[in-house]
């Protein structure tokens, strides 16, 4: 299996990155899985629900989040909707989200 893990996707430049970019990247690489980290996504300061969604539309598997994960506050919902993003593990159970999730990589196997 291959994964591509695309680490600390940062504000409008790396958004931007991804959306024009990680299509062919995956490609070339024949990335089975992608896993972008978009806890400073939104100009360097979490993730909004928008900018989230924009991530996963351009490709990205799953999204994992830091220690902004809920800078935005448009997130806490969204992260409850949405379980392709995952939140860091070692916040607290109550914490909007989930510290886990289970993915289909490009061939439809299930990856935790």
């Amino acid at each position: 299996m291959r994964i591509l893990f695309l680490g600390d996707v940062m504000g409008r430049s790396g958004r931007r990155a991804i959306g024009d970019r990680l299509a062919p990247l995956r490609e070339r690489l024949k990335a089975d899985l992608v896993v972008v980290n978009a806890e400073n996504a939104s100009g360097g300061r979490g993730v909004t629900a928008g900018h989230a969604q924009l991530l996963l539309d351009s490709g990205a598997d799953c999204l994992t989040l830091g220690d902004h994960a809920f800078d935005q506050k448009d997130l806490l919902s969204y992260v409850e909707r949405e379980p392709r993003i995952i939140r860091p593990l070692n916040y607290a159970r109550e914490a909007p989200g989930r510290g886990h999730a289970v993915v289909e990589d490009r061939r439809g196997r299930k990856v935790l």
